[in-house]
């Protein structure tokens, strides 16, 4: 099990179709060996979005499900747009953001589900990153929404 795909596969897992643009933005951008990508949603197999508030209309282990889908959702983004996900090198910074009520506090637990996705498919050190995990209200009432920096290997 060499490439992410591999690995996913090996998972049990699936990625669901890119989204498309929402906005006046580039879903990803590259810029040296550093490829940037913008707030993803938690799209499923199906197209649709996972949607509701972590902690009053989805648990705690809903609000996870939908942060590792939201990784799922910018593996297939990022393979749309450069072709390989083989040309990522490393996870460097995750923005998690958590669709949730001013009272709820477990916006780390809830984006753990993003991060254990990405030490699943890149490795214990490739996969893990700097991090911070927020709440706040999404656009559309999606659960999770989450923007990366990776780094790309050299001469991609």
């Amino acid at each position: 099990m060499n490439t992410v795909e591999e690995k996913i596969i090996a998972l049990g897992l699936e990625l669901p179709p890119p989204p498309p643009s929402g906005g006046i933005y580039h879903p990803v951008l590259i810029t040296g060996n550093h490829l940037y990508v913008s707030g993803q949603g938690p799209v499923q197999s199906d197209s649709q979005l996972i949607k509701g508030k972590v902690g009053t209309d989805l648990s705690l282990e809903e609000g996870q499900i939908a942060a590792r889908q939201v990784g799922l959702t910018m593996l297939s983004t990022i393979k749309a747009q450069i072709g390989d996900l083989g040309k990522i090198k490393r996870l460097i910074k995750t923005l998690g953001m958590v669709n949730c009520h001013p009272e709820f506090e477990q916006h780390p637990q809830t984006i753990n589900g993003f991060s254990q996705l990405m030490v699943d498919v890149f490795g214990e050190v490739n996969g893990r990153g700097a991090r911070s995990a927020v709440g706040m209200s999404l656009p559309g009432n999606i659960a999770v929404e989450v923007e990366c920096i990776f780094e790309l290997h050299k001469g991609n």
